[in-house]
Protein backbone atom coordinates (compact mmCIF):
# COMPACT_ATOMS: atom_id res chain seq x y z
CA UNK A 1 0.00 0.00 0.00
CA UNK A 2 1.54 3.30 -1.11
CA UNK A 3 1.46 6.24 1.27
CA UNK A 4 -0.89 9.04 0.15
CA UNK A 5 1.40 12.05 0.13
CA UNK A 6 1.36 15.31 -1.80
CA UNK A 7 3.41 14.25 -4.81
CA UNK A 8 2.73 16.57 -7.74
CA UNK A 9 3.36 15.38 -11.30
CA UNK A 10 6.36 16.56 -13.23
CA UNK A 11 5.76 19.69 -15.31
CA UNK A 12 6.77 18.42 -18.75
CA UNK A 13 6.16 21.76 -20.45
CA UNK A 14 8.45 23.60 -18.05
CA UNK A 15 11.09 20.89 -18.37
CA UNK A 16 10.99 21.15 -22.16
CA UNK A 17 11.27 24.93 -22.02
CA UNK A 18 14.35 24.63 -19.84
CA UNK A 19 16.08 21.69 -21.48
CA UNK A 20 14.86 21.36 -25.07
CA UNK A 21 13.52 24.71 -26.32
CA UNK A 22 15.23 27.35 -24.22
CA UNK A 23 18.46 29.29 -24.75
CA UNK A 24 20.32 26.76 -22.56
CA UNK A 25 18.85 23.76 -24.38
CA UNK A 26 21.05 20.68 -24.16
CA UNK A 27 18.55 17.93 -25.07
CA UNK A 28 16.72 17.21 -28.32
CA UNK A 29 13.62 15.59 -26.84
CA UNK A 30 12.05 15.01 -23.42
CA UNK A 31 8.91 13.00 -22.69
CA UNK A 32 7.12 12.14 -19.46
CA UNK A 33 4.78 9.14 -19.25
CA UNK A 34 2.44 8.25 -16.41
CA UNK A 35 3.45 4.59 -16.24
CA UNK A 36 5.54 2.16 -18.23
CA UNK A 37 7.27 -1.14 -17.71
CA UNK A 38 10.80 0.26 -18.04
CA UNK A 39 12.02 3.53 -19.50
CA UNK A 40 15.30 1.88 -20.44
CA UNK A 41 13.50 -0.90 -22.31
CA UNK A 42 11.32 1.66 -24.11
CA UNK A 43 14.30 3.65 -25.40
CA UNK A 44 16.30 0.55 -26.32
CA UNK A 45 13.36 -0.84 -28.29
CA UNK A 46 12.88 2.41 -30.21
CA UNK A 47 16.52 3.45 -30.43
CA UNK A 48 16.55 3.62 -34.24
CA UNK A 49 13.76 6.22 -34.17
CA UNK A 50 15.17 8.55 -31.51
CA UNK A 51 17.61 11.41 -31.91
CA UNK A 52 20.74 11.80 -29.83
CA UNK A 53 19.98 13.22 -26.37
CA UNK A 54 16.46 11.93 -25.95
CA UNK A 55 15.21 11.73 -22.35
CA UNK A 56 12.26 9.68 -21.12
CA UNK A 57 10.86 9.95 -17.59
CA UNK A 58 8.16 7.80 -16.00
CA UNK A 59 6.06 8.76 -13.01
CA UNK A 60 5.88 5.05 -12.21
CA UNK A 61 7.52 1.84 -13.46
CA UNK A 62 6.01 -1.60 -12.96
CA UNK A 63 8.81 -3.67 -14.51
CA UNK A 64 11.92 -1.68 -13.65
CA UNK A 65 15.20 -3.57 -13.68
CA UNK A 66 18.58 -2.72 -12.24
CA UNK A 67 21.95 -4.41 -12.39
CA UNK A 68 21.81 -8.22 -12.65
CA UNK A 69 18.10 -7.83 -13.57
CA UNK A 70 17.12 -7.02 -9.99
CA UNK A 71 13.60 -5.59 -9.87
CA UNK A 72 12.80 -2.31 -8.20
CA UNK A 73 9.64 -0.28 -7.73
CA UNK A 74 8.30 2.64 -5.75
CA UNK A 75 5.20 4.68 -5.11
CA UNK A 76 4.07 6.76 -8.13
CA UNK A 77 5.76 10.18 -8.23
CA UNK A 78 8.04 9.32 -5.30
CA UNK A 79 11.14 8.88 -7.48
CA UNK A 80 12.91 10.21 -10.51
CA UNK A 81 12.84 7.40 -13.10
CA UNK A 82 14.86 8.70 -16.01
CA UNK A 83 16.45 7.14 -19.09
CA UNK A 84 18.64 8.93 -21.61
CA UNK A 85 19.51 7.90 -25.17
CA UNK A 86 22.95 9.16 -26.16
CA UNK A 87 25.16 8.67 -29.21
CA UNK A 88 28.95 8.63 -29.10
CA UNK A 89 30.47 9.12 -32.56
CA UNK A 90 34.07 7.94 -32.83
CA UNK A 91 34.31 6.60 -29.30
CA UNK A 92 36.53 3.61 -28.58
CA UNK A 93 34.13 0.78 -27.59
CA UNK A 94 36.65 -0.20 -24.90
CA UNK A 95 35.73 2.88 -22.84
CA UNK A 96 31.94 2.47 -23.01
CA UNK A 97 32.15 0.93 -19.55
CA UNK A 98 32.79 4.46 -18.28
CA UNK A 99 29.24 5.57 -19.13
CA UNK A 100 27.55 4.66 -15.82
CA UNK A 101 30.55 6.11 -13.97
CA UNK A 102 30.31 9.35 -15.96
CA UNK A 103 26.60 9.52 -15.19
CA UNK A 104 27.37 8.94 -11.52
CA UNK A 105 29.63 11.99 -11.45
CA UNK A 106 26.87 14.20 -12.85
CA UNK A 107 24.28 12.72 -10.49
CA UNK A 108 26.39 13.10 -7.36
CA UNK A 109 27.22 16.69 -8.26
CA UNK A 110 23.52 17.48 -8.82
CA UNK A 111 22.49 15.96 -5.48
CA UNK A 112 25.30 17.74 -3.64
CA UNK A 113 24.68 21.12 -5.27
CA UNK A 114 20.89 21.18 -5.39
CA UNK A 115 19.96 18.78 -2.60
CA UNK A 116 22.86 19.74 -0.31
CA UNK A 117 23.38 16.12 0.73
CA UNK A 118 26.68 14.29 1.15
CA UNK A 119 26.22 11.96 -1.80
CA UNK A 120 29.04 9.57 -2.66
CA UNK A 121 29.60 7.06 -5.44
CA UNK A 122 29.68 3.36 -4.71
CA UNK A 123 31.47 1.59 -7.54
CA UNK A 124 30.27 0.79 -10.13
CA UNK A 125 26.79 2.31 -10.37
CA UNK A 126 25.19 3.31 -7.05
CA UNK A 127 24.91 6.60 -5.19
CA UNK A 128 24.91 6.50 -1.39
CA UNK A 129 24.12 8.97 1.37
CA UNK A 130 25.56 8.02 4.76
CA UNK A 131 26.11 4.50 3.47
CA UNK A 132 22.55 3.98 2.21
CA UNK A 133 21.52 3.71 -1.43
CA UNK A 134 19.55 6.64 -2.84
CA UNK A 135 20.13 5.97 -6.53
CA UNK A 136 21.22 3.36 -9.04
CA UNK A 137 22.42 3.61 -12.63
CA UNK A 138 22.17 1.15 -15.52
CA UNK A 139 23.71 1.57 -19.00
CA UNK A 140 22.84 -0.57 -22.02
CA UNK A 141 24.26 -0.47 -25.54
CA UNK A 142 21.32 -0.19 -27.94
CA UNK A 143 23.32 -0.11 -31.19
CA UNK A 144 26.95 -0.80 -32.00
CA UNK A 145 29.03 0.65 -34.83
CA UNK A 146 31.09 3.81 -35.42
CA UNK A 147 28.53 5.87 -33.46
CA UNK A 148 27.31 3.61 -30.65
CA UNK A 149 23.89 4.35 -29.20
CA UNK A 150 23.65 3.89 -25.45
CA UNK A 151 20.68 4.11 -23.10
CA UNK A 152 21.53 5.14 -19.55
CA UNK A 153 18.87 4.82 -16.90
CA UNK A 154 18.82 6.07 -13.33
CA UNK A 155 16.42 6.05 -10.44
CA UNK A 156 16.52 8.44 -7.51
CA UNK A 157 14.44 7.96 -4.36
CA UNK A 158 13.04 11.40 -3.68
CA UNK A 159 10.03 11.44 -1.32
CA UNK A 160 9.84 7.76 -0.34
CA UNK A 161 9.09 7.16 3.31
CA UNK A 162 10.85 4.56 5.42
CA UNK A 163 7.91 2.19 5.04
CA UNK A 164 8.03 2.51 1.26
CA UNK A 165 11.71 1.66 0.86
CA UNK A 166 12.36 -1.82 -0.56
CA UNK A 167 15.22 -2.66 1.83
CA UNK A 168 16.68 -1.26 5.05
CA UNK A 169 19.91 -0.31 3.24
CA UNK A 170 18.05 2.18 1.01
CA UNK A 171 17.16 5.80 1.71
CA UNK A 172 15.53 8.79 0.05
CA UNK A 173 16.28 12.47 -0.28
CA UNK A 174 13.35 13.22 2.03
CA UNK A 175 14.69 10.93 4.75
CA UNK A 176 18.13 12.55 4.40
CA UNK A 177 16.56 16.00 4.75
CA UNK A 178 17.70 17.26 1.35
CA UNK A 179 17.37 20.98 0.81
CA UNK A 180 15.30 20.44 -2.36
CA UNK A 181 12.73 17.71 -3.02
CA UNK A 182 11.11 19.30 -6.08
CA UNK A 183 11.57 16.72 -8.82
CA UNK A 184 11.46 19.27 -11.65
CA UNK A 185 14.42 21.11 -10.14
CA UNK A 186 16.34 17.88 -9.62
CA UNK A 187 15.62 16.63 -13.16
CA UNK A 188 16.88 19.88 -14.67
CA UNK A 189 20.09 19.69 -12.66
CA UNK A 190 20.69 16.03 -13.51
CA UNK A 191 20.06 16.36 -17.25
CA UNK A 192 22.14 19.53 -17.54
CA UNK A 193 24.93 17.81 -15.63
CA UNK A 194 24.89 14.72 -17.83
CA UNK A 195 24.90 16.84 -20.99
CA UNK A 196 27.86 18.83 -19.69
CA UNK A 197 29.75 15.64 -18.86
CA UNK A 198 29.17 14.26 -22.35
CA UNK A 199 30.29 17.56 -23.93
CA UNK A 200 33.45 17.62 -21.84
CA UNK A 201 34.27 14.00 -22.60
CA UNK A 202 33.67 14.49 -26.33
CA UNK A 203 35.87 17.60 -26.36
CA UNK A 204 38.70 15.53 -24.83
CA UNK A 205 38.36 13.06 -27.73
CA UNK A 206 36.92 10.50 -25.30
CA UNK A 207 39.99 10.49 -23.06
CA UNK A 208 39.25 9.02 -19.64
CA UNK A 209 42.05 10.80 -17.76
CA UNK A 210 40.01 13.72 -16.38
CA UNK A 211 36.96 11.50 -15.97
CA UNK A 212 38.90 9.02 -13.85
CA UNK A 213 40.33 11.78 -11.65
CA UNK A 214 36.90 13.24 -10.96
CA UNK A 215 35.33 9.85 -10.36
CA UNK A 216 38.01 8.91 -7.82
CA UNK A 217 37.37 12.18 -5.97
CA UNK A 218 33.67 11.30 -5.54
CA UNK A 219 34.01 7.56 -4.95
CA UNK A 220 33.45 6.36 -1.40
CA UNK A 221 34.48 2.80 -2.29
CA UNK A 222 38.16 3.70 -2.63
CA UNK A 223 39.95 3.14 0.66
CA UNK A 224 37.43 0.63 1.99
CA UNK A 225 38.10 -2.99 2.86
CA UNK A 226 35.86 -4.97 0.53
CA UNK A 227 34.67 -8.44 -0.31
CA UNK A 228 34.48 -9.28 -4.00
CA UNK A 229 31.89 -11.94 -4.88
CA UNK A 230 32.83 -13.42 -8.23
CA UNK A 231 30.54 -15.52 -10.46
CA UNK A 232 30.79 -19.15 -9.43
CA UNK A 233 30.88 -18.37 -5.73
CA UNK A 234 34.55 -17.39 -5.35
CA UNK A 235 35.29 -14.68 -2.79
CA UNK A 236 38.25 -12.31 -2.57
CA UNK A 237 39.07 -9.85 0.23
CA UNK A 238 41.16 -6.73 0.02
CA UNK A 239 41.21 -2.94 -0.02
CA UNK A 240 39.82 -0.91 -2.91
CA UNK A 241 42.69 1.35 -3.90
CA UNK A 242 41.94 2.83 -7.32
CA UNK A 243 39.80 2.98 -10.46
CA UNK A 244 41.90 2.24 -13.55
CA UNK A 245 41.73 3.67 -17.08
CA UNK A 246 39.06 1.13 -18.05
CA UNK A 247 36.78 2.02 -15.13
CA UNK A 248 37.65 -1.16 -13.25
CA UNK A 249 38.02 -1.21 -9.48
CA UNK A 250 41.53 -2.13 -8.37
CA UNK A 251 41.71 -4.29 -5.24
CA UNK A 252 44.85 -4.78 -3.13
CA UNK A 253 44.31 -8.41 -2.16
CA UNK A 254 44.77 -9.84 1.32
CA UNK A 255 46.42 -13.10 2.37
CA UNK A 256 46.22 -15.84 1.16
CA UNK A 257 46.02 -13.99 -2.14
CA UNK A 258 48.61 -11.42 -3.11
CA UNK A 259 48.99 -8.57 -5.56
CA UNK A 260 46.28 -6.49 -7.16
CA UNK A 261 43.07 -7.53 -8.88
CA UNK A 262 41.24 -5.24 -11.34
CA UNK A 263 37.57 -6.14 -11.55
CA UNK A 264 35.03 -4.92 -14.10
CA UNK A 265 31.37 -4.44 -13.25
CA UNK A 266 30.32 -7.36 -15.43
CA UNK A 267 32.75 -9.70 -13.66
CA UNK A 268 31.48 -9.06 -10.12
CA UNK A 269 28.29 -10.25 -8.46
CA UNK A 270 28.78 -8.02 -5.40
CA UNK A 271 31.41 -5.63 -4.12
CA UNK A 272 30.64 -5.04 -0.47
CA UNK A 273 32.44 -3.12 2.27
CA UNK A 274 33.45 -5.32 5.20
CA UNK A 275 34.89 -4.49 8.60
Amino acid sequence: MWTNLDRPPLDVRALRRALVDGPQASWSRLDVVTVTGSTNADLVAGAANYADRTALIAEHQDSGRGRHSRSFSGAPRSQILLSMLLKFPGIDPAVLGWLPLMTGIALVDALRTVGEVDARLKWPNDVLIEGKKVSGILAEVAAHGPSPTVVIGLGVNVSMTEDELPVSTATSLALEKAAVLDRDTLVRAILRGVAAEVDSWRDSNWSTDALAHRYRDRCGTIGQRVRVDLPGGEEKFGTAVDVDEHGRMVIELEHPDSGRLAVAAGDVTHLRPVS
